[in-house]
């Protein structure tokens, strides 16, 4: 684990029109902003949402370690729900979207209260913001990391923005990729999916091909890929230097 990483270092980067709250339990560390102070509310579902799946884990161990997508369960709690549609789409295990999928679940819960949000956990991103915002890309050792930025505009509903790591941080990848970043209305579909076209790549020659499997996947809206000082680049995506 690179300890840059474990410090989130990037947070320190952040620029934003909205308050900040930090919200800690057990493994889940989100960064939150919105137009007031949300930690109590957060925490709140943060805990409701990991009761969901630790309860859902015991009675279903399979759930916490495969790496193979697993049969969909409709009488399972809705954040179980998403992280298996997700594996089943891109291929991989739920627990390759479970960081995405808990930003979206807290982050629809703060919408009920609040017109904007925006979520951060581990590099998944759920958003939804009435401005224009720039989400700079953390590809670890390569030239590019925090160079470039995805432009994303103000939209009625929210979005997901996720990313991936071979070189960084501490989640699982078969890959060698940089920084895999997904967007998509979707947020535990794009961190499945960053996880997934980042296993295919190994070297800078698997760009291409890692992107064609990648804008296959239904939901997957944009897919940016930084290899070394190669970038792959795919959707409907503006990016803008940092």
């Amino acid at each position: 684990m690179h300890e840059s990483y474990t410090e989130r270092s990037y947070r320190r980067m952040v620029d934003s029109h909205l308050l900040p709250s930090r919200v800690r339990v057990q493994e889940t560390d989100l960064d939150i902003y919105a137009a007031r102070p949300v930690d109590a509310d957060a925490r709140e579902e943060v805990i409701q949402q990991r009761g969901y799946l630790d309860q859902y884990i015991r009675r279903h161990p399979d759930f916490m370690h495969s790496l193979e997508p697993l049969p969909f369960d409709p009488l399972s709690p809705r954040i179980v729900q998403e992280m298996l549609r997700a594996g089943q789409k891109t291929g991989v295990g739920p627990m390759a979207a479970v960081a995405g999928a808990m930003a979206e679940q807290v982050g629809l819960a703060l919408l009920q209260r609040l017109d904007e949000v925006i979520i951060e956990n581990g590099g998944d991103i759920f958003l939804k913001s009435d401005r224009e915002l720039t989400i700079g890309i953390f590809a670890g050792p390569s030239p590019l990391s925090m160079k470039i930025g995805m432009i994303i505009a103000p939209a009625a509903a929210p979005v997901g923005v996720c990313t991936s790591s071979g070189t960084v941080g501490h989640s699982l990848s078969l890959g060698n990729a940089d920084a895999v970043s997904v967007i998509s209305r979707n947020c535990p579909l794009a961190d499945a999916a960053a996880t997934a076209i980042g296993n295919r790549i190994r070297s800078r020659t698997d760009i291409q091909d890692a992107i064609a499997w990648g804008r296959r996947i239904e939901g997957v809206d944009a897919l940016v890929v930084v290899v070394g000082e190669q970038l792959g680049v795919w959707g409907s995506v503006q990016l803008t230097r940092l």
